[in-house]
């Protein structure tokens, strides 16, 4: 085993590496299992090691890292905030990350209550009574805020898991929160 450590970030998208040239049989995608597998291992490992609430951080900070990438290499972020809504929502379904729909949105104000369905994280868990998606709500605090150059807090309100059918998150320009 070995240690990388660090005191900075320093994932970026490179990192993912050439999925063709190293997956020529497989290809590019994995079942939903794998991902959970590996999220819910992990999850739990952190859960034991720390606590609930510093493994919640931990996914958070990464799915905002993840998202700022992604946002970074996968999206157009010279659309005006329509077409980058349509086009964000057009990549999370073609790449089967989930169905992305805007509830309420105040552009004024940078406050957005959004849903995501049919994600990776959780849809079709058992309800345990407890939202779970740190990494969606980090994603999407990652995205919005590399978009718009203005820092995001992101809360999970409902959950697959808590016992909605879809989640849903609150995203408030950071400072803001009201």
């Amino acid at each position: 085993m070995f240690k990388e450590e660090r005191n900075a970030h320093r994932f970026q998208w490179s990192d993912i590496g050439d999925i063709d040239k190293g997956r020529p049989n497989l290809g590019p995608t994995a079942l939903v299992t794998v991902y959970r597998l590996f999220q819910y291992a992990l999850r739990d490992e952190l859960i034991r090691k720390f606590d609930a609430r510093t493994a919640g951080r931990i996914f958070f900070n990464a799915g905002k890292r993840a998202g700022s990438e992604f946002c970074r290499n996968v999206l157009d972020t010279h659309l005006d905030l329509n077409g980058f809504i349509a086009d964000l929502q057009k990549k999370l379904r073609t790449m089967r990350i989930g169905v992305l729909r805007v509830e309420e949105a105040d552009p004024n104000r940078m406050k957005f209550t959004l849903t995501l369905a049919e994600d990776l994280d959780c849809s079709g868990l058992p309800v345990s009574g407890e939202t779970v998606c740190d990494y969606d709500a980090g994603f999407i605090a990652g995205i919005l805020g590399t978009y718009t150059g203005i820092p995001f807090t992101v809360k999970e309100i409902d959950c697959w898991a808590s016992g909605g059918r879809v989640c849903r998150f609150t995203a408030i320009r950071k400072n803001q929160e009201s």
